[in-house]
């Protein structure tokens, strides 16, 4: 290649450091879905366009999928990269309908696309985490809280992350209110209310007037119920009573909202914070009962890092509908920005925690078996690229974060040098182990935060 590559926007590529910290968030996620009984699967990159484009005015996001030589009328071929995890996973439900066992319980870690202005926190390549619980025509609500308690529990296992405030709504409420009110623009009044977090609440009253065509005083008890925000499950029900609204859908949805903050109820502690906020709507359409926003404290200004919700029929053939629930976390919605804002990264460039050292090219054999010895115990290491002097070897493993170097002395016997402090002493390949703080490279930030990390 000649001359130095421009850079992509928008399809971050991260150093050795920044791939180690991608990678344990990844693994911490799996572990935890699976210990929760989530199978893991993978969906392919593409979808025919009439799928990707059936729900929601998503065509400005498609990247299409076109051959070099292509010879169609439309200049591509009938097919573009998903834009979300969930498109594909619906599909892939009814394709696979006779080869799943249901209440199907599936975690996806992969890549998405999408063809948006590049911000941060927001990419044309990124990498999302999806759990999702699927049933065959029903799908009881008790699934609601189990896949909030995961993704809490996931969230919370990635110990860098600030504290977090998982938000929590529920369709069938605002559906139930705005019918209770006579309101028969319900749809475009709830797409209205969920830009409470980007316009002023003023503006918003505008557009409820002017655009979903309510009168003022409906507009104010619109606004009031969006304004109820509580931890509190009993408080959710006393202060959506006091609105004096009236039928049987609201009723509903009060009960599986406190019903789900009661579930969770165990899990809020000094990073985690649940709370009911009815100005959440979640804009997509298919949403039909529990919807999901979740914040980190100190980085609001990156909106919802995990989302999600109940859909009762966003897979169907025709003769049975696979209602499901889930959640979606945007694994390079956060940690990106993190690395940009904090410097975090992992301790060391590379997984290795020994160099073998080497006193001349003759020693290498020597060196290799130790190398073998040792990685036959899973600690990963790497022989010394070459038979520097001892001092350059030892700077090496410096340089590359490598915390210990080995040395086989002229007389066959083994030494370690932790090359932190100096401490040098005897070892044997086949029983020396470093502590499990050492095993693997540790993420850390190399400038703290400058927002406040608490919810």
């Amino acid at each position: 290649m000649a001359g130095k590559p421009t850079p992509l926007s928008g399809f971050p590529e991260l150093l050795p450091e920044q791939r180690i910290v991608e990678q344990q968030v990844v693994d911490t996620l799996r572990h935890t879905f699976e210990l929760y009984g989530f199978g893991g699967i993978e969906t392919r990159a593409v979808e025919p366009l009439d799928q990707l484009l059936r729900k929601g005015d998503t065509s400005k996001e498609v990247y299409l999928l076109r051959r070099l030589h292509e010879e169609s009328a439309e200049g591509h071929a009938g097919m573009g990269l998903h834009f979300d995890l969930t498109v594909p996973f619906a599909r892939y439900v009814l394709e696979n309908a006779g080869k799943l066992e249901f209440p199907f319980r599936r975690h996806q870690i992969q890549k998405a696309w999408r063809g948006e202005r590049p911000q941060e926190g927001r990419f044309r390549e990124f990498t999302q985490a999806d759990i999702d619980i699927v049933g065959r025509d029903a799908l009881p609500f008790h699934h609601d809280v189990e896949v909030t308690r995961v993704m809490v529990d996931a969230l919370t296992r990635l110990t860098f992350l600030p504290g977090f405030r998982l938000q929590v709504n529920n369709r069938k409420l605002i559906q139930g209110f705005y019918a209770g009110l006579g309101i028969d623009t319900g749809d475009e009044v709830m797409r209205l209310v969920d830009k409470l977090d980007k316009l002023p609440v003023e503006k918003v009253r505008e557009l409820l007037v002017s655009e979903a065509g309510v009168d003022e005083a409906t507009a104010d008890r619109v606004l009031s119920l969006a304004e109820i925000r509580t931890a509190d499950a009993t408080e959710v029900a006393r202060l959506v009573g006091d609105l004096g609204v009236d039928h049987p859908l609201l009723a509903e949805g009060v009960d599986e909202l406190t019903r789900l903050l009661d579930g969770v109820a165990d899990l809020v502690g000094d990073r985690v914070r649940v709370e009911a906020d009815l100005s959440i709507a979640r804009g997509l359409d298919y949403y039909t009962g529990t919807v999901f926003e979740t914040r980190l404290a100190g980085y609001e200004s990156l909106g919802s890092i995990c989302s999600g919700g109940r859909y009762d029929s966003l897979a169907s053939d025709g003769r049975t509908t696979y209602p499901g629930v889930g959640l979606s976390f945007g694994v390079s919605r956060v940690i990106v920005p993190l690395m940009a804002r904090t410097g975090l990264a992992a301790d060391r460039s590379v997984p290795s925690v020994v160099l073998v050292a080497l006193t001349g090219e003759d020693s290498r054999p020597a060196s290799d078996a130790v190398a073998t010895a040792l990685r036959s115990r899973d600690i990963p290491c790497e022989v010394a690229p070459s038979a520097a002097k001892f001092g350059k070897q030892i700077r090496t493993a410096e340089r590359r974060g490598i915390p210990f170097v080995w040395f086989v002395q002229p007389d066959g016997t083994h030494q370690v040098k932790d090359i932190r402090d100096g401490n040098q002493v005897d070892a044997d390949p086949a029983a020396w182990t470093p502590s499990a703080h050492d095993l693997r490279p540790t993420i850390v930030s190399t400038e703290p935060p400058t927002e406040e990390q608490h919810p």
